[in-house]
């Protein structure tokens, strides 16, 4: 363990007491909106009370041989997604790391993942690589999960690919109605694609020298893909087997709630989930996961059993990674050295969010500091231009010299 991470676990006390304040203020304002919430809709004319005891009722009604089953599911997408990851840095930086290590980092990055915003657990993870991979660094780690996210951004396109074609009215993508909206609309078709290349390649051009400065301290991280006999069996079959476990583990919790399982449902749980978690701006996404759960399964249910099936999937596989990851702290780490490693991890996971963010505030600032110098360099110019000009049409107008 690097001693910068330790170091940085221990806060001055009176920082410690501000923090505690903030999260005390947040959970306060938490509770005081969704009273003002219930409130309104109480005068709405709904009754959120009979509704909640419903979902409640619906959430515990299944039985234990479903949950067990879905545990198992879970365990087996933590530690097959772990081992891509191990492949990962096993290549970047051999002799430098364990698979359990490995394991406990990721386990713990998805446990707090339930209980922080904006998956702010992924960077505790990634922090606790740098900390545990020896020799590892944090722009080569920052390469390594792009190359982990690579399988996962082809799956979960395809994903939206098929909602998009397939499932009739998915997401509201429905123009009149037509139902196959690309080939009626080869004009709006052609708009987006163009609009999506101008994006990407306004994006490059914006990151173009960021990339080519992070690049020469993260090609280690990304090695892996040089070889691609290594990165199909080190990574990529690992995250096939992880995402397989995933949906098993909606498999299991969809038919536990009594929900048709089927392609089409497995798919439009799968593609809510992710919109959700791109959205992700409460703690473990806690409602924005509901919400579209709720959406994409009203094909083939009620709301009520949608919410009961989504929280009920949650609250289980929250419990069960928040044990797992205790677990293999315990045991990889022991209690002291491991829960050091998390806190300094995840304050220095909230100190680089910010730095980035300040970063790219800075950018942005210098970039418009620097148009408008431009700005102010080309007015000058043309000043001078008309004085020059002004200047030679009176020289022109002179008469000449007798």
């Amino acid at each position: 363990m690097s001693e910068a991470a330790v170091a940085s676990g221990h806060a001055a006390p009176g920082d410690e007491q501000q923090s505690l304040w903030q999260r005390a203020r947040r959970i306060v304002a938490w509770l005081v909106g969704i009273a003002l919430l219930v409130a309104v809709l109480r005068l709405a004319g709904v009754d959120v009370g009979s509704w909640l005891e419903s979902v409640w009722d619906t959430v515990t009604e299944i039985s234990l041989g479903y949950v067990i089953l879905g545990c198992l599911f879970q365990a087996g997408q933590t530690t097959l997604t772990a081992l891509g990851w191990y492949g990962i840095l096993r290549y970047a930086y051999p002799g430098g790391v364990t698979y359990m290590e490995v394991l406990a980092s990721y386990a713990a990055g998805v446990a707090l993942n339930n209980f922080v915003p904006a998956n702010l657990g992924t960077f505790v993870t990634l922090l606790m690589y740098v900390a545990v991979v020896r020799g590892a660094t944090f722009p080569g780690v920052l390469a390594g999960y792009v190359v982990q996210k690579i399988f996962y951004f082809v799956i979960g396109t395809l994903i939206y690919i098929y909602l998009f074609l397939a499932v009739a009215g998915s997401f509201e993508f429905q123009f009149g109605n037509e139902r196959d909206a690309l080939s009626n609309h080869p004009g709006l078709t052609l708009g987006i694609v163009g609009g999506a290349i101008f994006l990407v390649a306004l994006l490059l051009r914006i990151f173009w020298r960021w990339f080519k400065a992070m690049w020469a301290k993260a090609k280690q991280g990304a090695a892996i893909l040089g070889d691609f006999r290594a990165y199909v069996k080190l990574v990529l079959l690992p995250q096939m087997g992880g995402y397989a476990a995933k949906v098993g583990v909606i498999i299991v919790f969809l038919a536990a709630y009594g929900i048709p399982v089927s392609f089409g449902s497995v798919m439009s749980v799968l593609g809510s989930n992710q919109l959700a978690n791109m959205l992700s701006i409460t703690p473990g996404g806690v409602g924005i996961n509901q919400a579209f759960n709720t959406y994409a399964l009203e094909s083939y249910t009620d709301a009520t059993t949608a919410t009961a099936y989504s929280l009920g999937q949650q609250l289980i596989t929250t419990a069960f990674n928040l044990g797992f990851a205790i677990v293999l702290i315990c045991v990889v780490f022991g209690w002291s050295g491991g829960s050091t490693l998390v806190k300094s991890s995840y304050v220095d996971a909230k100190v680089k969010t910010a730095d980035m963010k300040d970063e790219r505030h800075e950018k942005r600032v210098e970039k418009i500091e620097e148009k408008r110098r431009e700005r102010e360099q080309e007015g000058r110019r043309g000043l001078l231009r008309v004085f020059r000009r002004s200047s030679d049409d009176d020289d022109s107008s002179e008469p000449p010299a007798s």
